[in-house]
C-alpha cells in the first residue's frame, strides 16, 4: 500500500525550489519527480527573466491553493501557463472611449 504524500513537506519543498529559482541559484542535488517536471517545463517555456519571475510567483500562489485543498502532485508549470493563456484568450479586450463605435459619431 502506497503511503499518502506529506502535504506540508511537499509545500515546503515547492516553496524552497521557487525561492531558489527566483534567487537564481539552485542549491540542492536531489529532486522529487514533480520538481524535475517543473524544472523541465520552466526550461521549455523560454520566458524572459522578468516574465519567468512573474509567472513563477503566480504559479506559486496557485500551487499553494492547490496544496491547501490537499490536491497532489502540484499542477505542472506548462499546464498552468496553458490554462492561464486559454483563460486570457476568452476574456474580450476592454474597449476605451476612443475605440467605442458610438464615440466616432459626435
Amino acid at each position: 500500500m502506497e503511503e499518502p504524500p506529506d502535504i506540508e513537506l511537499m509545500a515546503n519543498r515547492f516553496n524552497r525550489l521557487v525561492k531558489e529559482l527566483l534567487d537564481g541559484q539552485i542549491r540542492r542535488t536531489s529532486f522529487q519527480p514533480w520538481e524535475v517536471h517543473m524544472l523541465l517545463d520552466l526550461e521549455a517555456c523560454r520566458l524572459t527573466p522578468s516574465r519567468r519571475d512573474e509567472a513563477l510567483r503566480r504559479y506559486q500562489r496557485a500551487v499553494q491553493k492547490q496544496l491547501g485543498r490537499r490536491e497532489v502532485p502540484p499542477v505542472r508549470f506548462a499546464d498552468f501557463l496553458g490554462h492561464r493563456a486559454r483563460k486570457l484568450a476568452l476574456v474580450p479586450p476592454q474597449s476605451g472611449p476612443a475605440q467605442h463605435p458610438a464615440s466616432l459619431n459626435p
